[in-house]
């Protein structure tokens, strides 16, 4: 399949071939210093002003390799990469990019305290008034960045510098409660752990063991300085990291609000609502990239498209964590990226431009969602959420497992369903981001063995093309033999011959079942769940109770004589905790005209194009 681009044209012409790089410290406002590489076009006449795209990060802004490399000084940014291609890409085209680690990390001096602790957010402060002080810079700054880096680019909104004038937060959780740690509320016991365990390495100036990964024989740590010849500067800086915060505590806490009892501070204290009204303010522009197929990155980025009145531009496609791969369920894991990284690159560079160098190319006034849909493996605009057009349709449980588009009359009946704590979405699922560092794709191989040890309900086939392109939103009238347990709801489309494709997930934790009376810190389109301890409440054992809650947000094609299905289980073994921790649970769905399980669909009428037209 050839990669589609759903962007303007744009010409990007390069204007330098190659960039220089400088690796210094800078000493914040209490002496800490962080590590700062400077990348700049390789001879850049004096007197030019250019703009700075501004990354921060936790993950070693480079990394210094083993011999024999080595001793021809290179380091891994200059190993060919997706990742040297777009710096080149953008420094080529007149901009300086300025890659820090973050305060407590890599080669910086002092302590992570927590993800995004206010220190760090601080510290960009004066990393944006030292840009601005240089002799190349024009006076305006960017920021850049993918999943953690995302979230320290959006947080560079928060500062209100009067320099940053536009941020591209990529596949990034601005709510790390919800959109990675505790989807649903439930604990993403898999990642977080293997994610502490990276960053310890880290933290030690040890590089992480991944599996397939070509830098693990290759790198020694992480790059010093340049003046830190003797690396003593960086054995001092490693000693500070270990008072860095250790993220296996999470496995101890259930509620946003609930305090960490080492770290004495909740998850809300990293969450980017915090300064929410300062980022509603800013007036710098802000383009958010995420994917429908990697944790809860597409929902944060819709949401903040709803909420932001500055965060105007946004694309959502079929990729893993990071872009680097195409995963949609719909094609080979091979699939070539759409749009391919050029026209992506490009597209950063035609926003960047218009906000950074005020060239005037129709970004400053644009409002636009760029989004793939799969099964029809296209791409399309809109510049609403969802699209004009769309409505919900509502499908109940019926007999036999199917799904039926009225409610059952009289007492109707339920449904029994046995949790199979075997039941798994795999290991290379929406929530497994740490396939990045190997470049591993999300995969969702066909679910028929999974189906059968899950409990289902299937429509009949459907007549005519449909579009799905919005939040499904689930509601059951379940009860359980267990009063701490898990939901988890996948929406599926069924083939004529029998495969089942994965579309997208929900799930949640019973204890937070209640629908929460206070008002969401954004604006959603889902029923609201807080999270906090106020609003937990286990299930009563035995009683029917109204569980309602939203799916992660989807653009699918249906087609003719496919059939949609609703898949749930109790379990996702390997990826989440087991809830009950002990003995097994059994859920019972009713079915009756007062008691009626059901989930609405939001289902667009429009007809789908490939010429990617502008639904308004």
């Amino acid at each position: 399949m050839t990669a589609q681009n759903p962007f303007k044209p744009y010409s990007a012409a390069p204007k330098f071939k190659g960039y220089t790089r400088q690796a210094v410290y800078l000493a914040m406002r209490d002496g800490i210093r962080l590590a700062v590489d400077i990348e700049l076009p390789k001879n850049l006449p004096a007197g030019i002003k250019i703009p700075a795209i501004l990354q921060q990060t936790r993950y070693w802004r480079n990394s210094e390799l083993n011999p024999p490399l080595s001793w021809f000084h290179m380091s891994a940014n200059d190993l060919p990469s997706s990742v040297r291609k777009m710096k080149l890409f953008f420094t080529d085209r007149g901009y300086a990019i300025i890659t820090a680690d973050v305060r407590g990390t890599g080669a910086s001096f002092g302590v992570w305290q927590y993800p995004w602790d206010e220190p760090s957010v601080e510290d960009a402060r004066e990393v944006v008034d030292w840009i601005i002080a240089q002799p190349w810079s024009n006076g305006c700054v960017g920021g850049l960045g993918i999943s953690y880096m995302g979230t320290t680019a959006e947080l560079l909104l928060a500062i209100q510098h009067p320099a940053i004038k536009a941020v591209v937060p990529m596949f990034n959780h601005p709510d790390a409660y919800s959109d990675i740690a505790f989807p649903g509320g439930v604990f993403n016991q898999r990642f977080i752990r293997e994610w502490s365990r990276m960053n310890t390495l880290l933290d030690q100036n040890k590089p992480p063991i991944f599996s397939h990964s070509i830098l693990n024989n290759l790198v020694r740590g992480v790059c010093p300085v340049d003046e830190d010849r003797d690396r003593h500067l960086l054995a001092n800086a490693v000693q500070m990291h270990v008072g860095n915060y250790q993220l296996e505590s999470l496995e101890t806490i259930s509620y946003r609000d609930e305090v960490d009892p080492i770290q004495k501070l909740s998850l809300d204290s990293a969450a980017v609502t915090r300064f929410r009204e300062a980022i509603a303010s800013n007036p710098a522009a802000v383009y958010g990239w995420a994917s429908w197929l990697d944790a809860g990155t597409a929902d944060a980025a819709i949401r903040r498209f709803l909420t932001f009145p500055n965060a105007r531009h946004l694309v959502i496609g079929a990729w893993n964590h990071g872009g680097t791969r195409q995963a949609s369920p719909f094609q080979p894991p091979d699939a070539p990226v759409s749009p391919s990284f050029p026209d992506q690159w490009t597209e950063l560079v035609r926003f960047f431009d218009a906000h950074l160098k005020g060239i005037e190319n129709g970004a400053q006034d644009e409002t636009i969602i760029h989004y793939y849909t799969l099964g029809a493996e296209t791409w399309q605009n809109t510049r609403t959420w969802p699209p004009a057009g769309t409505h919900f349709e509502r499908w109940f449980f019926g007999e036999n497992h199917s799904l039926v588009s009225q409610p059952m009359d009289g007492e109707g009946g339920k449904d029994q369903y046995q949790v199979d704590y075997t039941a798994s979405t795999g290991s290379q699922n929406r929530w497994w981001e740490l396939g990045t560092a190997t470049h591993q794709t999300v995969l969702y191989a066909d679910r028929t063995i999974q189906d059968a040890k899950l409990i289902c309900f299937t429509t009949p086939p459907v007549e005519q093309d449909i579009i799905l392109c919005g939040y499904p939103v689930i509601h059951l009238e379940v009860s359980s033999s267990k009063s701490d347990v898990i939901f988890f709801v996948y929406l599926e489309v069924v083939t004529p011959e029998g495969q089942v494709y994965y579309l997208t997930e929900g799930l949640l934790h019973s204890i937070h079942h209640k629908i929460s009376s206070e008002s969401s810190p954004y604006k959603i389109q889902v029923p609201y769940h807080s999270f906090r301890e106020a609003c937990g409440e286990p299930l009563v054992p035995g009683k029917p109770t109204e569980v309602d809650f939203g799916l992660l947000p989807v653009s699918a094609l249906i087609r003719r004589s496919h059939r949609i299905r609703v898949a749930i289980a109790g379990h996702d073994e390997g990826n989440f905790p087991r809830h009950p921790r002990d003995g097994n649970a059994e859920f019972t769905f009713y079915r009756s005209y007062q008691q009626a399980c059901w989930i609405d669909l939001p289902v667009l009428l429009l007809q789908l194009s490939s010429h990617n037209p502008v639904h308004s």
